[in-house]
């Protein structure tokens, strides 16, 4: 069956199940990482910036934080300047960092503002140095061996984490129904800049916010079990026990450590979610199934609930 044929009843079917959700969530605040799969396969790209628009018109105010690593090494593969990681972070000195600038805060930026805006969208495109919104530190890196007496401490140049996010714009921005679209670029009090993982940065701005939630979109179903299923509806506490038997390990452990950090600084539930499934912000808050894992407080729970 095809769009212009599918069944009417289905689409009242869809729209009554997401009537409790509207109204428990219009006016609320959420923090959408965009990221993964989403952003380079067109049918993904389409439906994300739809489901922002749409998210905007029933009362929810999206806050979207984007990632841009492919498009970053893409670009300084074509200047001929090589591409070094410690760790996973790439290592950015200035000459990079003005790339990474470009791309972050240009061409990606720019890209999901447009596609929002041509959605019927108000997306207006930041990074973190407008305003001064993200107040950023250099990143230190260790690496020790076991022969080793102390940590070596390793300079990774422009890699920041985030010491401080002020929330003036974006609130202002949102209260004029406009979507902040923001670049994980922070500054340092001396003005220098550094480029931030986009997941780290997206949860500390759901924290500021007092975001209702945080919702990073991956290129995996979700958190899974040593079995392959898919562990949804956790607490804090379970996920910390998770990380502490090694469940939660490898490339998975700083997205939920992110996602943990976010719930236990006050964002009421985060969210990891299938970015490969078109519309999957949608399914995540609309729906009673969801697409991927939630993890929220319990004590935080029982106290609203009470």
């Amino acid at each position: 069956m095809t769009e212009t044929t599918r069944d009417p009843r289905l689409v009242v079917e869809v729209l009554s199940e997401a009537l409790p959700y509207i109204q428990r969530f219009s006016g609320k605040t959420v923090v959408v990482k965009y990221g993964g799969n989403a952003m380079t396969e067109d049918t993904l790209i389409d439906s994300f910036a739809r489901n922002m628009v749409l998210m905007k018109e029933v009362g929810i105010n999206p806050v979207v934080v984007h990632g841009g690593g492919p498009q970053i090494g893409d670009l300084l593969a074509k200047l001929k300047i090589e591409s070094r990681f410690v760790n996973g972070m790439r290592v950015t000195d200035s000459e990079t960092m003005d790339v990474v600038e470009m791309v972050l805060g240009g061409l990606v930026n720019k890209e999901i503002v447009n596609l929002i805006n041509q959605c019927g969208g108000k997306a207006i495109g930041l990074t973190g140095k407008d305003g001064a919104q993200i107040r950023a530190r250099q990143l230190k890196v260790e690496h020790q061996t076991p022969e080793m007496t102390a940590p070596e401490i390793i300079d990774i140049g422009h890699v920041g984490e985030v010491e401080h996010v002020s929330t003036d714009l974006i609130e202002m921005l949102a209260e004029r129904d406009f979507i902040p679209v923001i670049a994980p670029i922070g500054v340092d009090a001396k003005g220098n800049s550094y480029n931030i993982n986009a997941d780290l940065v997206a949860g500390k701005v759901a924290e500021a916010l007092g975001a209702e939630k945080l919702m990073l979109l991956t290129n995996v179903a979700g958190l899974m079990n040593a079995e392959g299923e898919v562990l949804t509806g956790l607490t804090t506490a379970q996920v910390d026990a998770l990380i502490a038997d090694g469940t939660i390990h490898g490339g998975m452990l700083p997205k939920i450590r992110c996602a943990l950090d976010a719930v236990k600084g006050g964002v009421r539930s985060a969210h990891i979610i299938d970015g490969r499934v078109p519309h999957a912000t949608l399914l995540e808050i609309f729906t009673n199934a969801g697409v991927g894992t939630l993890i929220t407080d319990a004590d935080r729970q029982g106290n609203d609930n009470a």
